[in-house]
């Protein structure tokens, strides 16, 4: 993209100068963007009927890119010789002024007027004008969207109808209709679906059609088919037709998430052999060949078929991929998540090992922000699309989105998936996060800059393991970090200063994206987490008022606003994500934790040791840990892991329920506090436990937490102790008991 010259003035009436083979989705967006911009009056005429009047007008000329008239508007613009490909021109014409939207194919012509419709500005005296700009643009992946591939409960109608015009807006082409907990799509694969279903289903096809996206219907009938039975595959044909007749022109058979060492059927046997993975992807290939070839192939104006392989989250060779390399139709598109479930980031390297295993370029089915398994449990994804790294689109036909079961909530990452795939190489992670928000903000900005620090207490991305792939809130502990060092440093007043207003901001953050110009789906979706953040923003606020009366001598006000802050804190962690979307159950949901509410312990824990030597120190690093057993005797799962400061290393126990671990402290110590950081195998119930000798052991808290997370211990240090001891009465999964630190705060005797 590059500029032509000044911007161009909307006029008042419009001329629009399109054809029989302009494509008519394009042509109905790019009159509704003249009418929302300025235009009082669209004039649609054909190239050879266009009134005089246009001399002093602004002109816009919409079809082909070869189209002899759209062809000289865009003079030496390149137009791309590639499918959805377009290019563009805005520039003054005599006494007036033209645009020139030209596609390679409709779906271009579409794709123009989208990025026409982000050039419209405001002028000076409050219209609109053009900016000035050429461009020739095409995507840099076939396959752009999302799959609804999550478990749970599905979107309704509206929510689908709203994320097609969507992603219309962001390009995407693609959309495949696979929710797990659709019985139709799984369990009763066999049977029709209801005709009110089926009227619902061809709505969504046509609002994908207008908005050039693929609606990609999507049969999972791996839990119980039988691969060699005519039956099975003239029912799995039949459910397909019925949706082609509904306008579908993409298919999908999932085989994701079943058992492929058995059979469903003593036939399979006799076709394929005993049961194996091996023998599965020969059969799986015999079923989608004939799918392949008797049914896609034989439709008109369908796109290849597409799979989800039962490994689906490796690259290394196996049998099975080996059957399907040399049996599959080249046609079929295969699904691969990356290099695990949930991957941390894809590289090319990845990709190119996907490639040669499953003999074709792979399509990218991305498990984010997808939020159905139990480490997502009470969070919204809302970091930006990431760590996919630039190049990608060498060895990948397109890349899915699996969003969460929170639709509005789900275009943060969506729209990056979309810039990434359409230009992988030219891709800005933090750029397309605040284009994303602003888009969702409606362009306003304060509500832009709410939803920045709202979506920064939502950054966390977890994965199946222990180590999250984004961080928590990175923006807060950026300023966390620097408020502790120039506090430790002296500058205590100054802290105050530079922290406070951020923390007013988390507070007014909530009323800001409420206040109508945000999305309302996207207020409804993350209403349980807009009330807690407002709690918790206010607690972040009396405790740095607290902290500076503190500093000034006012104790009294000081006490009173620590209370407050706890009070605060305390209704924070009350609420309640009822009624579920997800299969979490009503759980609290999570706001920036691990950094918000750390530093609001450190904080209280400051205040309640203001006169002690040790402050707020944590005194567990400059001790040693023991604990009664340790995970299958790993050296990465040891005891000394548990105070060695670090939240990426981790004590686990063995599976008994009274495992423990503990700290013999540097000196004895009145204890003002415990902190535990629990990884997802936490304790149902547990006790803190303290003793002078080791020997002599004293329960001083019993704890019963609701979930697994960061739980901190008040203590009233009444008396000196050398050892602290985590001791498990009851486990919360099979596995032991696994804790990221163990956190001790007091007063050392000395």
């Amino acid at each position: 993209m590059s500029r032509t010259g000044d911007d161009l003035p909307v006029t008042g009436r419009v001329i629009v100068v399109a054809d029989a083979d302009t494509d008519v989705p394009a042509r109905t967006r790019l009159v509704a963007e003249l009418k929302r911009h300025g235009a009082d009056r669209v004039d649609v005429v054909t190239p050879g009927n266009v009134p005089r009047a246009a001399a002093g007008l602004l002109t816009v000329r919409l079809g082909p890119a070869a189209r002899p008239d759209i062809a000289e508007g865009l003079g030496d613009t390149a137009v791309p010789e590639h499918a959805e490909g377009y290019a563009l021109r805005v520039a003054r014409a005599g006494r007036g002024a033209q645009v020139a939207l030209g596609g390679t194919d409709g779906a271009g012509q579409f794709f123009a007027v989208q990025t026409l419709r982000q050039l419209f500005v405001r002028s000076a005296d409050g219209g609109w004008k053009v900016t000035g700009a050429q461009a020739g643009d095409h995507p840099s992946m076939p396959l752009r969207g999302t799959i609804e591939g999550f478990y749970g409960q599905p979107w309704t109608h509206a929510e689908r109808l709203d994320q097609m015009d969507f992603y219309g807006d962001v390009k995407a082409n693609t959309y495949v209709y696979a929710p797990k907990d659709d019985p139709y799509h799984r369990d009763k694969w066999r049977e029709p679906y209801p005709a009110e279903k089926l009227t619902e289903l061809g709505e969504l096809v046509d609002r994908a059609t207008a908005n050039h996206v693929r609606f990609t219907f999507a049969v999972s009938p791996g839990q119980s088919i039988c691969y060699s039975d005519p039956a099975d595959r003239e029912a799995l044909k039949a459910k397909l037709q019925a949706l082609y007749d509904l306008g579908t022109r993409a298919f999908s058979v999932p085989l994701d998430d079943i058992d492929h060492t058995r059979w469903n059927c003593e036939a399979d046997r006799a076709a394929y052999g005993e049961p194996g993975t091996g023998a599965a992807g020969k059969a799986q290939a015999d079923l989608l060949n004939d799918v392949q070839r008797d049914f896609v192939a034989t439709h008109d104006g369908t796109w290849p078929l597409q799979m989800v392989p039962t490994e689906y989250y490796n690259h290394t060779e196996s049998a099975y991929k080996r059957a399907l390399r040399e049996a599959l139709d080249p046609e079929v598109e295969v699904m691969w998540t990356g290099v695990g479930v949930v991957p941390d980031g894809i590289t090319n390297a990845d990709a190119g090992q996907a490639a040669k295993v499953f003999g074709r370029k792979v399509f990218v089915w991305d498990n984010y922000p997808v939020n159905d398994y139990g480490n997502t449990g009470g969070r919204l994804l809302l970091a930006p699309y990431d760590k996919r790294e630039a190049g990608l689109s060498d060895h990948l036909s397109g890349v899915v989105a699996n969003p969460m079961n929170q639709p509005y909530a789900s275009k943060v990452a969506v729209f990056g998936t979309a810039d990434f795939a359409w230009n992988d190489r030219g891709y800005d992670a933090g750029r397309n996060w605040r284009q994303a928000l602003a888009y969702l903000a409606g362009g306003d900005r304060g509500a832009t800059e709410a939803l920045l620090v709202f979506a920064d207490l939502q950054h966390l991305a977890p994965t199946f393991g222990a180590t999250p792939w984004q961080p928590q809130a990175p923006e807060l502990a950026r300023r966390v970090e620097a408020f502790w060092t120039a506090w430790n440093d002296g500058d205590r007043p100054g802290a105050v200063r530079a922290l406070r207003p951020y923390a007013a901001a988390i507070e007014r953050a909530p009323a800001v994206i409420r206040s109508g110009s945000v999305q309302e789906g996207f207020t409804v979706d993350a209403a349980p987490w807009l009330d807690a953040t407002e709690l918790w923003g206010r607690a972040a606020v009396r405790m740095t008022d607290a902290l500076a009366a503190r500093q000034t001598g006012d104790r009294e006000t000081s006490d009173r606003l620590l209370a407050e802050s706890l009070e605060l804190q305390e209704r924070a962690r009350a609420v309640r994500i009822d009624p579920p979307r997800n299969a979490w159950g009503a759980v609290q949901p999570k706001v920036g934790d691990g950094v918000l509410d750390a530093f609001l312990t450190q904080a209280e824990l400051r205040l309640r040791l203001w006169d002690s030597t040790g402050g707020a120190r944590n005194l567990a690093p400059d001790g040693t840990a023991s604990a009664s057993s340790v995970e299958q005797d790993l050296d990465r799962l040891a005891a000394r892991h548990v105070n060695d400061g670090r939240p990426d290393t981790r004590w686990a126990s063995g599976y008994a329920d009274d495992a423990w671990v503990q700290v013999e402290l540097a000196e004895p110590t009145k204890l003002a506090a415990v902190t535990l950081a629990w990884e997802s195998a936490c304790a149902t119930e547990y006790a803190v436990r303290t003793s002078a000798d080791g020997a002599t052991w004293r329960t001083v808290s019993t704890q019963r937490p609701e979930s697994c997370g960061t739980d901190v211990v008040r203590l009233p240090g009444d008396e000196a102790v050398r050892y602290v001891r985590m001791q498990g009465v009851e486990r919360r999964t099979t596995w032991g008991y696994s804790l990221y630190e163990l956190g001790v705060y007091g007063t050392p005797s000395s």
